[in-house]
């Protein structure tokens, strides 16, 4: 059940969120993400300066006059969220914690794919798929897609709320794979706590028959998941964002502490007065990240770094500014 402030929230986001899209990021995500193809639009006369190879030679010859065949881009996208909502997302050193941050970039995408009428999807995941929302248009359905992941993140099951045309999207999908979406739902609830980044991108490779922009948003405390995006890129646009947190690469002082792993479970004493230990856990949370950024970069996935205690708008417009200089 959502609470009254979860609703506000929802609200603030829409509003906080749909000045940004409207100013800056939607025009940015427009020239980025193109379309999948070339539609036909009309014919129209030749006139001088028209590109030759475009002459229609079946009308040219039937009316003896010169005509082109007029192609226009095929905009309409699929673009898919696909957002790690396991234990360690819920750090956060600032004024939010890293869940959050990824919760307010979700927002910005799917109003900025809704203002460009692109379809917009949901796939949450732990230890596997949490809950998947199929792609579709529509103030509506991106209000909804922020909604549950905002939910999720405060702790509390959204109300399922079966989308117009949603049941014939699962017949499309076929009972064997609403079957092992069951599955996996129950498995990343009642199971071990351990991120699995694979798991959720093999589910969504079953379920995208099209080719689609799929965003990929976690922390990545998890291995094995780079043959399944080696594979995706073949088909999709992926594109993976690591949402971390400041403190993460400076610890302070806090004397001595008592830490829980939040993906394993695991317990464990530090001295964070020890200037040896907080130099070792900075360099190692350094480490990780700079081995991420090789791994993406081996594999020609984009890589977009979010630090929850920053502005998520600024890497996100950075990241739309170097695709165009590449694409030029």
């Amino acid at each position: 059940m959502l609470t009254p402030e979860i609703i506000k929230q929802v609200k603030q986001i829409q509003i906080r969120t749909g000045r940004q899209v409207s100013d800056v990021l939607a025009g940015a995500y427009l020239s980025v993400f193109k379309g999948v193809g070339m539609e036909f639009d009309e014919v129209r006369p030749y006139v001088p300066g028209d590109d030759i190879r475009s002459i229609d030679w079946n009308v040219t010859a039937r009316t003896g006059e010169p005509f082109i065949k007029r192609f226009v881009e095929e905009r309409e996208l699929t673009v898919l969220l696909v957002v790690d909502i396991s234990p360690s997302l819920d750090f956060g050193s600032g004024e939010r914690s890293k869940r959050e941050a990824a919760t307010e970039l979700s927002a910005l995408l799917a109003f900025s794919a809704i203002e460009n009428d692109d379809n917009i999807g949901l796939l949450l995941f732990q230890n596997g798929v949490d809950e998947f929302i199929p792609p579709r248009k529509g103030q509506k359905h991106a209000l909804r897609i922020v909604r549950e992941v905002l939910a999720r993140a405060k702790g509390v099951d959204a109300p399922y709320e079966e989308a117009a045309g949603e049941t014939g999207v699962w017949r499309k999908l076929g009972a064997s794979l609403r079957s092992k979406f069951e599955r996996l739902k129950w498995r990343s609830r009642h199971q071990t706590r351990h991120t699995n980044i694979a798991q959720a991108l093999e589910f969504a490779q079953q379920v995208l028959h099209r080719r689609a922009v799929i965003f990929l948003i976690s922390d990545f405390l998890d291995e094995g998941y780079l043959d399944i995006v080696r594979s995706m890129k073949r088909k999709h646009d992926v594109i993976s964002v690591l949402v971390n947190d400041a403190r993460e690469f400076g610890v302070v002082d806090e004397g001595l502490l008592t830490l829980e792993d939040a993906e394993t479970g695991e317990v464990c004493e530090v001295d964070t007065g020890s200037a040896a230990f907080r130099e070792r856990a900075s360099a190692q949370a350094r480490a990780r990240v700079d081995r991420l950024r090789d791994v993406f970069h081996a594999s020609r996935c984009d890589l977009i770094e979010i630090d929850a205690t920053a502005s998520v708008v600024d890497p996100l417009l950075a990241f739309f500014r170097q695709r165009q200089r590449r694409y030029r």
